[in-house]
This record gives C-alpha cells, structure tokens and sequence, in this order.
C-alpha cells in the first residue's frame, strides 16, 4: 500500500495521515479491532468530534486498503468491525522504505549528502550497520 500524500512538516504517523486518520490509526493499532461506535467513543472522550467524521474516515481508510471490515450477526445484531491491515510496526517500515526509496531515485546525491550530516544524530548501533553495509558494498 502506498501513501499518496506526505506530509513533510508533521512529526511520526501525521506525516502519512490527517490529524483525525492518525488517531483512528492509534486507536485500532492499540485495540486491534473495533466498530466505527467504539472508536467514536474513544476519541470523542479525548475531544469532541462527530461520529459522520469517525465513520467517514474509517470508511475511506479501508477503501484505501489501510483497514479491513469484518461483519458479523446479522440484522439488530449485525456489527462491522474495521481492523489494520499491517501493524503500526509494519507500515512505517514499509511507508519510510516507499518514501526514502523515492527520494534517493529522485534526488539521489542530495539525499545522500544529507543523511550523511545527519549521521551526528544517530546513535552508535546504526552508524555501525551503516558502516557494515558501506563494506558489504564495496566487497562487490
């Protein structure tokens, strides 16, 4: 799945998400499975916000692709449940892959000029996978 739009000055999953998807996001990574009510509930306790908004975000998420429905009973009882298609674990892995891979095909030297200044910011372990890698690379 890839996300069409980032959003470069927001900071963790708000760069992949509206403010209102990201916390929908949350709240079914945290719960794992939940209807479009009980997550209503969750963030309407928090701020106020109306269930049309919760519902439409949550239906335009699994149109997406990013969520699942799962129906179950039938008539009075039927409830539809909306659940991940990845752990949040699993989409930043694979949404940072999407986006680095993209800015190094279109910017490549830049990109690379500056994750190497930011390599002062990193800690120990990933500067020594880098350096691992860098001679991985150059045994070819």
């Amino acid at each position: 799945m890839k996300i069409k739009k980032l959003n470069v000055y927001e900071e963790g999953i708000n760069r992949f998400f509206g403010s209102l998807e990201a916390k929908v996001m949350e709240a079914l990574w945290e719960h794992e499975k939940l209807t479009i009510k009980q997550t209503h509930d969750m963030l309407n306790s928090a701020a106020a916000i109306s269930l049309n908004a919760v519902m439409t975000v949550m239906i335009r998420l699994s149109e997406k692709g990013i969520l699942r429905k799962e129906t179950t009973g039938g008539g009075r009882n039927r409830l539809t449940f909306f659940y991940p298609t990845q752990t949040k674990d699993q989409f930043i892995e694979e949404q940072t892959k999407v986006v680095t891979a993209g800015l190094i095909e279109d910017f490549g030297p830049l990109v690379v000029n500056h994750f190497i200044e930011q390599l002062d910011s990193i800690d120990d372990e990933l500067i020594e996978k880098l350096e691992k890698r860098l001679n991985e690379l150059k045994k070819k």
